[in-house]
């Protein structure tokens, strides 16, 4: 009867060469049996294989049903191909070599590397730590070079995540790069268009649910695409939940911004992950395809910052929730119901009152502060309406495109002179006016200028173009006023797209925060600057 009960443990990690033989699990298990041939005394009695984990931790499931198969004494020698697949962490392999083992009797055998405890001779404590030593430097290198490898990676706007995110799926000619879900991207565009609406995350996925529109997870798990284990992912029924609505209008993946590294270890022997400060997180813009429009997520941002209480049994926010400010304390405005002989008569107060400090609380008639609101928006409008047909004038558009065509000459002004510099450069290297480190340094100096000027250029030409087509960006932010031109009833989405904030100086006086009153200011200059110049070239 063979002496010794062993276990043939195999591990192969994800940082091995798998292209390779070498250590594969089938080349793995062939020596082992080829090693049991020749040495009867010993009968393997278990296999136990980890694949896909790295040999710098121990907490490796295989691993620990063979440590549990040594307690309970159905084993009494360990047999693996080298060192490297017990362990490649110094310390911790050499306390299961000199403490572990020796505890319970069993005997390690390591083929390769010569190293069998059961002859004094095989393999000393000077070799066996110099090949710990060497195996956990291995290790430390191949981390350092997949951190920088990923690293680089995601500053160049590849995507290098395992699972994208909801509404995206990975290109099938690139890997690295996210393209839209025909699927799901259309329900992202429902959810920010709802949400535009004045609908609440609550309400948005129960309409959801009731629809029988699958939650990221369930779809996911339905299409067969890969999905985060654990946790969330572990409930058998995933529905929509207002969590899930709010992460998903938060996620800057949908305007085209590709945010990674918000995770990470501290350490390559330290495994678990832990969140790094969103200072650290690497942002791309413009990396993919956007869902949504840039000013629309902006939009829905500010949304999620006011006070969007929803009214009972109601499914949207008060109209007026969030934006309403007190005058006199610059506390938000509350809303407030009073019921007199059966009518109902809806007010808004300042809630901090005399009592607690205000002057001079001012209680608001909702239907006198629809009215006055909707009529201030419509004069804005149609401010925003003639500013419109002003600034598609070609005077307007012929002081933008004059502006972008001066910048872009000046780019290509600096390319010229970087690489006039840059030709010199060999001459005075010859006459040794500089050294060879200097021309190394000088040149790729003047050849990032170079590149960085030409990059520019490609971006100025494209604004340039825009402008000419009367397609600008700088006067996109007017669509956001115009659509409304036709408004008849305020409602929660027109609040919130034309209005920052509503100050209430008094029952008759209001202070109204337009959106983009910045731009609305810059246009107004821009128009006086062009008519300007057109009275100046008349005289």
């Amino acid at each position: 009867m063979p002496k010794y009960q062993a276990t043939a443990y195999i591990r192969l990690s994800y940082t091995d060469d798998r292209s390779s033989e070498s250590d594969s699990v089938t080349n793995q298990r062939k020596l082992i049996e080829n090693f049991i041939e020749r040495n009867p005394d010993i009968k393997i009695v278990s296999e136990k294989i980890d694949d896909g984990y790295s040999g710098i931790i121990f907490d490796r499931p295989a691993f620990k049903e063979m440590m549990q198969d040594i307690t309970d004494g159905k084993i009494n020698c360990v047999i693996v191909k080298d060192l490297s697949r017990l362990g490649r962490e110094y310390i911790e392999t050499g306390r299961y070599l000199r403490r572990v083992f020796p505890t319970y009797g069993v005997r390690f055998i390591a083929i390769t590397d010569n190293i069998d405890t059961a002859h004094e001779g095989s393999g000393d404590d000077l070799t066996v730590s110099v090949k710990n030593i060497m195996n956990e430097a291995y290790c430390r290198d191949i981390s350092i070079k997949t951190r920088t490898s990923l690293d680089i990676k995601r500053r160049n706007g590849d995507f290098v995540g395992a699972f994208p995110v909801y509404g995206y799926m990975k290109s099938e000619e690139n890997k690295n790069l996210l393209v839209p879900d025909p699927y799901a991207s259309r329900v992202v565009q429902d959810i920010f268009r709802m949400r535009l609406d004045g609908t609440s995350a609550l309400r948005i996925a129960t309409v959801l649910n009731e629809m029988g529109i699958l939650s990221p997870l369930a779809y996911k798990k339905n299409n067969g695409f890969p999905y985060a284990k654990h946790g969330y992912a572990d409930k058998e029924d995933c529905k929509w939940s207002a969590t899930t609505i709010i992460r998903i209008l938060q996620d800057e993946t949908y305007i085209g911004t590709l945010v990674q590294g918000k995770q990470g270890t501290p350490h390559y022997k330290i495994k678990q992950m832990e969140q790094r400060p969103s200072s650290e997180w690497i942002r791309v813009p413009d990396a993919h395809e956007p869902l949504i429009a840039k000013q629309d997520f902006e939009l829905v941002q500010r949304i999620r910052r006011l006070d969007t209480r929803t009214s009972p049994k109601q499914d949207t926010v008060y109209l007026f929730s969030g934006v309403l400010i007190c005058g006199c304390c610059g506390s938000r405005m509350t809303r407030k119901t009073n019921r007199v002989k059966g009518k109902e008569y809806h007010y808004y107060y300042c809630p901090t009152g005399k009592k607690h400090g205000c002057a001079n609380p001012v209680m608001l008639k909702e239907s006198d502060l629809v009215e006055c609101v909707k009529d201030s928006l419509k004069g804005y409008i149609d401010n925003v309406s003639c500013l419109q047909a002003i600034l598609d004038g070609s005077s307007i558009n012929q002081a933008l495109a004059n502006e972008y065509a001066s910048h872009i000459a000046a780019n290509e002004q600096q390319v010229e002179q970087a690489l006039e510099f840059k030709a010199r450069l060999y001459e005075s290297l010859i006459t040794g006016t500089i050294s060879k480190e200097e021309y190394t340094d000088y040149k790729a100096k003047y050849t990032r200028i170079a590149e960085n000027a030409k990059e520019g250029i490609r971006v100025l030409k494209e604004k340039l173009a825009d402008v000419l087509e009367n397609r600008s960006e700088r006067n996109r932010w007017i669509s956001h006023f115009t659509q409304f031109s036709t408004m008849e009833t305020l409602d929660r989405k027109a609040v919130v797209h034309m209005i920052q904030s509503i100050k209430v100086i008094g029952k008759k006086e209001l202070e109204i925060t337009f959106t983009y009153q910045d731009e609305y200011q810059k246009a107004i200059q821009l128009i006086q600057l062009a008519e300007q110049t057109s009275q100046r070239k008349v005289g």
